[in-house]
């Protein structure tokens, strides 16, 4: 379970800085202005993980559209992103929650104490950092991205 209760819809993100798959940092704040998508996922290279962020890989053109922007976070490395990254052809951001570990995955109900990784926690941010959509499901269940681009279509 994760180790606390999912954020509420119409409360403010909880801000965040990560380095990307890069070693660059992304700080949320900075996507004011913009619809933002925060995904938590397990770890890379694994099964439904990988297929989750090819979906959006795939359908990238459909959430550029939308003016939206995927952050998807796990408690890997940002090497081990790099890697991941480019093994799939991954060409959104991809933020690491490796140190200090999982803090950003706690602040936001995602991260599961007993294994140490981040479950499956999607936020969908209005423009001014909002929640206005979100989903937790456990480490098993995937998500669909239709689910979030009908979430951001909701959003002016």
């Amino acid at each position: 379970m994760a180790s606390d209760k999912a954020l509420d819809v119409g409360t403010a993100a909880p801000d965040f800085t990560l380095s990307n798959q890069f070693g660059e940092d992304v700080t949320l704040s900075d996507l004011r202005g913009s619809k933002v998508v925060v995904m938590f996922y397990p770890f890379a290279f694994t099964g439904i993980c990988t297929g989750e962020m090819c979906e959006i890989r795939d359908r990238r053109s459909e959430f550029d559209a939308g003016d939206a922007t995927v952050l998807s976070i796990s408690c890997d490395s940002p090497a081990t992103l790099k890697a991941f990254a480019e093994a799939e052809g991954l060409t959104h951001t991809l933020l690491s929650d490796f140190w200090p570990h999982g803090e950003v995955s706690r602040a936001y109900g995602a991260f599961w104490e007993q294994t140490g990784f981040a479950t499956r926690a999607t936020y969908v941010l209005d423009r001014d950092g909002v929640i206005r959509w979100s989903v937790v499901n456990g480490p098993g269940d995937a998500r669909s991205a239709d689910d979030y681009t009908q979430a951001l279509a909701a959003i002016d």
